[in-house]
């Protein structure tokens, strides 16, 4: 199927506000870029949240954090996320849309996590602090006012790459913190051949070259030359420890993206060590189009279908274990 029109238009407009003007070469350039263009995504926050910044004290650094927390639900479940901008780029404002969209829709308290990035905090910087922060929520919800329950973590590009490691990391060393996972046009190792690099090379949304450079950013030149035999399991997340990811996932993947394939491989991983998936695979999407519901009403439809999926397989993994 095409792209969807909404989408293509959008990428018109951008085209056009942007024409004649260089990508920045640098971090902090694409930085600035990322954050203007996030801007125009920006909506009134749903009157159905409470929206507060945290304060997350971790040890040898601060991380900021924002959480969104649907009004009249006693004891929410946490939910912790991870925005995208492949390691370098965004942050809890550039994605706060998303994260206020999926508390609407999943009845979950979202805590929209600031980390590290890279160049200047490389791996495992960001993913150390990934970790952290789900280890944090964990021991702070009592104060925080929310559910026991076990834990659920998502992101969207490299902040689902983040959540994923995150939570099979949790889990290693206390079975069971993390019961599920929504991991939204996940990046999953830093190997750029397959099929979907090279239907989509050139975007829209994300391109090759771009996902080449987050990757060295975030690893360096020698282990993005390594590719799929990079062992790592916090880098190539199809070597993760196979008894610790959580039981439960709704993997979302972008019809048009050159991270199609690293989403469905992932999903593919996760059942065959026997986790629940539901694995979506959103036509006509782009890589980013979480972020573009407020321009296309078919963005805004496959998220709630995702979340909807989510919410369904928590209630399910609650029943069974009552």
């Amino acid at each position: 199927m095409a792209i969807d029109p909404d989408l293509l238009a959008y990428y018109r407009d951008l085209a056009a506000r942007y024409a004649g003007l260089p990508v920045p070469s640098d971090a902090v350039g694409r930085r600035e870029r990322f954050s203007e263009i996030a801007a125009l995504s920006r909506e009134q926050d749903p009157a159905e949240l409470e929206i507060s910044p945290l304060t997350l004290a971790l040890e040898g650094r601060t991380l900021h954090a924002r959480m969104f927390r649907p009004v009249g639900v006693e004891r929410p479940r946490a939910l912790v996320y991870f925005h995208g901008g492949g390691w370098v780029v965004g942050s809890h404002d550039t994605h706060h849309g998303v994260a206020a969209q999926l508390a609407r829709d999943s009845g979950l308290a979202v805590i929209s996590v600031d980390y590290r990035l890279a160049p200047e905090h490389p791996y495992p910087a960001p993913c150390d602090d990934a970790h952290d922060a789900v280890r944090w929520v964990a021991v702070q919800r009592e104060a925080l006012g929310l559910s026991l329950e076990a834990l659920v973590v998502a992101g969207d590009s490299a902040g689902a790459h983040l959540a994923a490691q995150a939570a099979t990391q949790a889990n290693g060393t206390s079975p069971g913190l993390v019961a599920a996972q929504l991991l939204i046009y996940p990046a999953i190792l830093p190997a750029l051949a397959s099929e979907s690099y090279r239907a989509f090379a050139e975007g829209p949304g994300l391109t090759r070259d771009e996902m080449t450079w987050y990757w060295t950013q975030f690893i360096g030149a020698d282990a993005v030359a390594r590719g799929a035999t990079v062992d790592d399991p916090r880098i190539n997340l199809l070597r993760s420890d196979p008894s610790a990811v959580p039981p439960t996932s709704v993997v979302l993947v972008a019809a048009h993206d050159v991270l199609r394939d690293d989403g469905l491989a992932y999903a593919d991983h996760l059942v065959r060590w026997g986790a629940a998936v539901v694995t979506i695979e959103a036509s006509g999407m782009t890589h980013g189009f979480a972020r573009l519901q407020p321009h296309a009403p078919r963005a805004r439809e496959w998220m709630r279908r995702a979340t909807a999926a989510l919410v369904e397989l928590i209630e399910d993994s609650a029943a069974t274990a009552m």
